[in-house]
């Protein structure tokens, strides 16, 4: 029997009746869903037909990363796909990205297309692409401070108008002082986010890169940069604030000045569904419009 586990953004309002076809097509396939609390609560409160429920074949709710399945369905955006993938973390299970927003640049299903899904999902008729994660850590921290990021860690300065300056260092040799207003460093699959809006270049999504790109640099000599993901790197920020911030896939922390963020390649990948026909090229012209005058 497949278990599906479902995590989803609670703002599926007029699409509700298209994510019931979706849960009810699956749960008549004979699949087992797993969803997540909130997901579970919000479609409850949105749904109050009781028979709903009863026909979807719910037998487990979880709010931690507790659980196991065969396939993970993100229902939202691009930002609902990443905090699926933290959901999912280090047990690789492949998500398909059910896109309920606007651009859907990762997701590449649409709910309109419920029961194709369905088809799909039970005749396992997809591709699965590998994604590299950053691992993000603290140097000299007490704590087992860790995190991943799908997309990208960002440096930030911290309530002033000053710059910040980011130290980098690669593979324990100096590369270069950021003087800017912040540092961002993407995957190949966060490429396509922030790190293009600040002038970033756009990679493969299996390419083996990151990419380094400063955010309003205060020099022209800084320029963004890709390097492979076999490299490790450690951020020593400096400011006149006393702290400074970093986000991870969007996700704020404030830390000391002076503090070293350590930053590799993760031990794991995150998987993601794709349709058998899907490549890069497309993506590019479906999403971003690439190379139209």
């Amino acid at each position: 029997m497949l278990t599906v586990a479902v995590y989803g953004s609670r703002r599926q309002g007029e699409k509700i009746g298209l994510v019931d076809k979706l849960l009810q097509g699956l749960s008549e396939k004979g699949c087992r869903l797993v969803m997540h609390s909130k997901v579970y609560n919000y479609l409850r409160e949105m749904l109050p037909d009781e028979q709903s429920f009863q026909n979807w074949n719910v037998y487990a709710v979880t709010d931690s990363s507790h659980f196991n399945a065969d396939i993970v369905i993100s229902l939202g955006g691009d930002g609902t796909l990443l905090r699926t993938a933290q959901w999912v973390g280090d047990k690789e299970i492949p998500i398909i990205g059910i896109n309920t927003g606007h651009l859907g640049f990762m997701t590449a299903f649409e709910l309109s297309d419920a029961e194709k899904i369905v088809e799909l999902l039970f005749n396992r008729e997809f591709l699965i692409e590998e994604r590299a994660l950053i691992a993000v850590s603290i140097k000299n921290e007490p704590r087992d401070w860790r995190r991943f990021a799908l997309n990208e860690i960002a440096v930030f300065k911290h309530d002033t108008a000053s710059m910040v300056s980011v130290s980098a260092v690669i593979d324990n040799k100096p590369l270069a002082t950021y003087l800017a207003d912040g540092l961002i460093v993407a995957t190949p699959t966060g490429s396509t986010g922030y790190n293009l809006s600040v002038g970033g270049p756009i990679l493969q999504p299996t390419a083996p890169n990151f990419v380094i790109s400063p955010i309003a640099a205060h020099s022209l000599t800084m320029r963004p940069l890709v390097i492979s993901d076999r490299s490790e790197l450690d951020l020593t920020t400096t400011s006149r604030s006393a702290t400074y911030c970093i986000s991870i896939d969007g996700k704020s922390y404030t830390l000391p000045v002076g503090t070293t963020v350590h930053l590799s390649k993760a031990h794991f990948i995150t998987r993601i569904i794709q349709p058998q026909n899907h490549n890069f090229a497309d993506a590019l012209h479906d999403k971003l419009l690439w190379g139209e005058r």
